[in-house]
């Protein structure tokens, strides 16, 4: 095998700690639990005792896609907990990709929640974030308290999926390079820098440990024998009746999830009267285009939640 692939046992790889030596603007200490043999690494900012704020990053994006949002959250008073997603950042990777499933990581994540025993959770999720996080709260519902969706959703297999999708679809599928930085450069309103471009590319050293961000486009529930269709409909009737409060944080530039913030608003008790923005100049990955706006509104948000 390549020097640069370390296989920390059968068919699980990590990412030398080496590979993110160079990372700009993250300041943040590495946290790490075991979840059923596998490391999950996350970040845990701010004071302990607070409520904490639940970052659920999607693909190909790592914890990394949070620095500029946690900095304005901490100073606020809250506590911020953002793990990366087996497969990404600096958490474990399978070397398979038949080992992924979108159940996987819903199962990953829920370990996760209850391993650092998370209590009165505000969940704030984008891309994968959502389709995963939302799962976790709904098996998880003790445990959390609000919900901010930003270019997201918990689709059923229901509606046509986009133009963009489905060429990201194809995409993925069948490139023979997967760019990991210029695919989220790509996906931000503005351009990032070379440094910041290296940081995503980082927890990918070769391409061995991209086989979960090559997989979860076809993951997404898009027909109906998709093996998730049936739990995330299923889903949907547990937050049509779910009283905490939602906030929809979406962008005016992501073509991926241009209205999909229009079933939480409709759907859910918790979404009514609430101020929901469409957030101006922001990309797909609108934590990266406007980190420091999204804190400043979740930060105003609850204040008065």
């Amino acid at each position: 095998m390549s020097d640069l692939i370390n296989e920390v046992k059968p068919g699980v790889l990590r990412t030398p700690d080496e590979c993110f030596a160079n990372i700009p603007d993250f300041p943040f200490e590495p946290n790490y639990v075991d979840v059923d043999g596998l490391r999950v690494h996350y970040l845990d900012e701010g004071p302990r005792d607070a409520e904490p704020i639940l970052l659920m990053h999607g693909e190909p994006s790592w914890s990394f896609l949070y620095r500029k949002m946690i900095p304005g959250l901490v100073a606020a008073g809250h506590r911020c907990v953002a793990p990366d997603l087996i497969g990404f950042g600096k958490s474990d990777k399978l070397a398979s990709r038949n080992d992924y499933s979108y159940q996987f990581h819903v199962d990953n994540m829920s370990g996760f929640v209850q391993a650092i025993d998370l209590q009165n959770i505000t969940l704030f999720c984008q891309d994968w974030g959502s389709l995963i996080g939302i799962r976790v709260l709904i098996d998880n519902l003790s445990r959390f308290k609000r919900l901010i969706v930003s270019n997201g959703g918990l689709p059923t297999g229901d509606h046509t999926p986009s133009d963009a999708f489905k060429a990201w679809l194809e995409y993925s599928q069948n490139t023979e390079n997967f760019p990991v930085g210029g695919i989220v450069n790509g996906g931000c309103a503005s351009d990032l820098t070379e440094e910041v471009i290296a940081a995503y590319d980082a927890p990918f050293p070769h391409d061995a440990y991209k086989e979960c961000a090559r997989a979860f486009p076809s993951f997404v529930p898009i027909s109906e024998d998709n093996p998730e269709t049936a739990n995330n409909r299923n889903g949907w009737k547990v937050l049509s009746k779910w009283n905490g409060d939602v906030l929809t944080l979406f962008s005016d530039s992501d073509p991926v999830t241009n209205g999909g913030e229009k079933p939480f608003q409709k759907l859910m008790p918790g979404a009514k009267n609430q101020p929901h923005e469409i957030i101006e100049g922001g990309g797909h990955f609108v934590q990266e285009d406007k980190g420091e706006v999204l804190a400043e509104k979740i930060v105003n948000w609850l204040k008065t939640s």
